[in-house]
């Protein structure tokens, strides 16, 4: 797009850390957006990330590129980790669960089962630094926790303290509940979990993080966290009560009904390797790969962006 002087632009727009971080060279992702937009003769900006620059942005010409917020015109799109670094995203919307990877149809005969395990594998000891999933479940579902617990949004089928009284009802064993570390909660909020937990002694409020449940929990069952993507390394049924983009291969509430969603992932044996696969390496950008810049070309260009 030629904006007003004749120049093409885009404007960058990075909460303080963030931006600290990119200008000091300590940010591989954003490193190589600019130099990919640098490399087709763009002008590159960073920006303050602040509602006063994201309403401005409305009147500057050119493109903006935002962090993890929601695009507020029709020349901006959005970026966010796709869950595992170094895979990323850009999109035109913010709601995961409107994106162009939660749209589309998983076809794991389309996808090298080799190829797939290989990647699989290979992610899974980077990341994890297991070579194979536990072959001995402890027993227990896991339910990691988000926000507002007492308050059900429009993405999600009932409040998540409900939630956990649906998973009560359908899941006869021990069930172990995590907070999330960088969530604050009401004094209410706490309560009713307290409640819960001392009404259901098989309901256990567990400090541990996710790479400590995930191995050894039969599955996990949460609104949309994350931590149920990262349980598709250790091959880990998932069971969400919100939308999300990594849905395909998750027994869904909004579908289903929880009690069906819940007897459905004990039974599931997805294709969990050919999914990742699939979910990174095809449908995210790689930026860890020589020809990311050329990837995020694709992807922008594929968004309506004429560079």
């Amino acid at each position: 797009m030629r904006g007003v002087s004749g120049t093409r632009s885009i404007d960058i727009y990075l909460d303080d850390a963030l931006r600290r971080s990119v200008e000091r060279g300590q940010h591989n992702y954003i490193a190589q957006v600019r130099a990919a937009f640098e490399s087709a003769g763009v002008r590159v900006a960073l920006r303050e990330d602040s509602v006063a620059e994201r309403l401005a942005s409305v009147a500057r010409p050119g493109y903006a590129l935002f962090h993890m917020q929601e695009p507020p015109h029709p020349r901006a799109l959005t970026t966010r980790r796709a869950y595992v670094y170094p895979f990323w995203r850009i999109e035109r919307t913010n709601r995961r669960w409107q994106t162009e990877v939660a749209m589309a149809a998983f076809d794991p005969a389309a996808i090298d089962p080799d190829e797939a395990a290989r990647f699989a594998g290979f992610w899974r000891r980077r990341l994890f630094g297991a070579a194979v999933p536990a072959a001995e479940p402890g027993g227990y579902v896991y339910v990691p926790l988000q926000g507002r617990l007492l308050e059900r949004r429009s993405f999600q089928t009932v409040a998540p303290i409900d939630m956990l009284r649906e998973v009560l009802t359908e899941v006869p064993g021990r069930i172990r509940v995590t907070l999330h570390p960088k969530e604050v909660y009401a004094p209410a909020e706490l309560q009713a979990l307290d409640r819960l937990a001392r009404t259901h002694p098989r309901l256990e409020l567990s400090a541990e993080p996710p790479e400590v449940l995930l191995p050894g929990c039969d599955m996990v069952i949460t609104q949309n966290s994350a931590v149920a993507f990262q349980g598709y390394f250790h091959e880990k049924p998932a069971v969400l009560f919100a939308r999300i983009d990594f849905h395909h291969i998750a027994a869904r509430v909004d579908v289903l009904g929880s009690a069906e969603a819940i007897r459905q992932a004990r039974e599931a044996r997805p294709d969990f390797a050919r999914y990742l696969y699939w979910f990174l390496q095809e449908m995210a950008i790689n930026a860890g790969k020589q020809d990311a810049p050329a990837q995020i070309l694709k992807t922008v260009r594929r968004r309506g962006w004429d560079i």
